[in-house]
């Protein structure tokens, strides 16, 4: 435990998953508590270091600020929802309940934050949801696989078979420059591939091909399992000439999930919609990794569960995966605690 500038730091692990606790000096005892997005490798916290700007918006207003690494990498909506709980409680036993709590995180956290706003929501007043991978998660690997096995089809032999991706593939600069080349050397398959994946580079497709790979040999060594498939897939939009279409669907490899690790992703995690909460989801207006059509199936969920009167989406015009501005963030989150206590529910659509 560390003080900087008056404010405490603790630092530590609990149950394999390290912590870091940031409490100012000033603190409203209230509390926000924090999901990290998808990693590869394990975070590692320490107490000499700077709060990020993104939580030193919420340190700022007098928010105490917890967050878990988790105990496992990766795809964590397993060990993060539980990880984090065991935290929140861990913190209440020794600095106190608060008055108030919140949830937020970005990416696969803003997943996490919506499945605890799912399961687990009476502690909290409400969540700000940032860049979320939210909604199915059946969906959002189905759609990676989809993606991902076109790829081999325009570009067979570059990447390992979806079925089997070894445990050490990493994407290396040597095979991100392979693929470059490979996509500028074929403008027609590269197109197609900008069409399907809605990127709008070579080098972004780059990019999401080796993720996915990296992403989808997780959930397999996590389910045990191929736990998505295509089977049922019909591509569409390759180029203006339909046949382009018809040979893509005749020529891709189908791939078909195994029905133990397809359980694995419905348990972690396919939402119900039960949203009883206010909830802001906060987007860029282009983002590669969560496009925003996920969150617009997602309200749709919400919809349908009958709890659409406590969600709202904004979105910033801001290019990238989670890159709206540590301020932009701040007057969400203002949005947020001004609606939990009994104003009106935020405007939806662009940030004022």
């Amino acid at each position: 435990m560390v003080k900087q500038a008056g404010d405490t730091v603790e630092v530590g692990e609990l149950g394999g998953a390290p912590y870091r606790i940031d409490l100012p000096e000033k603190w409203n005892h209230k509390l926000v508590v924090m999901h990290h997005g998808y990693s590869v490798g394990r975070m590692q916290f320490n107490p000499n270091d700077p709060p990020r700007p993104t939580m030193s918006q919420f340190l700022h207003r007098g928010y105490a600020v917890i967050q878990s690494a988790y105990s496992e990498t990766g795809w964590a909506l397993n060990s993060g929802f539980s990880d984090t709980e065991k935290l929140r409680e861990y913190f209440e036993r020794t600095y106190g309940t608060p008055s108030e709590r919140y949830v937020t995180g970005a990416s696969m956290g803003g997943a996490l934050t919506m499945e605890t706003m799912e399961r687990n929501p009476a502690p909290y007043m409400g969540a700000l949801n940032l860049c979320g991978a939210v909604g199915s998660s059946i969906v959002h690997a189905g759609r990676r696989l989809a993606q991902r096995a076109a790829f081999d089809y325009y570009f067979p032999g570059l990447l390992p078979p979806l079925d089997n991706i070894p445990t050490d593939f990493a994407g290396t600069p040597e095979l991100g420059s392979t693929l470059q080349k490979a996509l500028d050397s074929d403008p027609g398959a590269a197109s197609a591939m900008r069409n399907i994946t809605t990127l709008p580079t070579n080098s972004e497709v780059v990019r999401m091909m080796i993720f996915y790979t990296v992403f989808l040999g997780d959930l397999e060594r996590k389910s045990g399992g191929l736990p998505v498939d295509n089977r049922n897939t019909v591509y569409g939009g390759t180029s203006e000439n339909i046949d382009t279409d018809y040979a893509l669907n005749d020529g891709v490899r189908r791939y078909t999930a195994d029905a133990a690790a397809r359980q694995y992703l419905l348990k972690y995690y396919e939402p119900s919609g039960k949203v009883t909460k206010p909830v802001i989801a906060l987007h860029t207006g282009y983002d590669a990794n969560v496009p925003v059509s996920q969150l617009t199936a997602y309200h749709q969920a919400i919809d349908r569960a009958g709890y659409g009167q406590n969600y709202v989406q904004q979105y910033v015009h801001r290019k990238g995966h989670c890159l709206m501005t540590p301020e932009q963030i701040g007057r969400a989150f203002d949005e947020l605690i001004d609606w939990t206590h009994g104003g009106k529910p935020p405007s939806p659509g662009l940030l004022p």
